[in-house]
């Protein structure tokens, strides 16, 4: 069973826009923990033109993952049952990319918990491909510190309707 220390789902919704504020920071902040500090980076995201609120939204949902990182131990060797709320939410194309990250070793199951968690916090219902791809960089940004360019360009894919900054 994953520790995790908020079980509460955050109420942070994941809007569109902020996609694209966590793709930016991605490709400008190579390293997780490089970024200016929060004003600073306000001031830098609210200068590139995203809005306040998105840009709050986002922030939160990174401090979100960055505490979740920390604080979730999980066995390698488990096996993932998802719950009826998170096989609905996740959808089936979420949940069959999921499990092919697991099974070719890019993805680990603290990862995978933390994965889930963040997926669950976003309004959509189902979970659309392109976003959860987003969340997986997300995660995979927070706990690596290099990323293969291969996997970069699997789950940040022009096909997919993403801005690229």
């Amino acid at each position: 069973v994953p520790v995790a220390a908020s079980s509460a789902r955050s109420q942070c919704l994941f809007p569109p826009p902020m996609i694209d504020i966590l793709v930016y920071l991605f490709e400008n902040y190579h390293d997780f923990s490089a970024h200016p500090n929060h004003e600073a980076l306000v001031r830098k995201l609210g200068a590139v033109g995203f809005d306040a609120k998105e840009i709050g939204e986002a922030l939160d949902w990174l401090t979100e993952l960055k505490e979740s990182v920390w604080t979730l131990d999980q066995d390698s060797r488990s096996t993932r049952v998802l719950s009826e709320e998170e096989s609905s939410k996740l959808g089936v194309d979420s949940h069959r990319f999921l499990l092919f990250l697991e099974s070719a070793g890019i993805t680990n199951g603290a990862q995978r918990e933390i994965i889930i968690d963040r997926a669950m916090v976003i309004e959509d219902h189902p979970v659309p491909l392109p976003k959860f791809k987003v969340i997986v960089l997300m995660v995979l940004w927070s706990t690596h510190g290099t990323l293969d360019p291969l996997i970069i360009e699997e789950l940040i894919n022009e096909d997919d309707g993403l801005s690229r900054h």
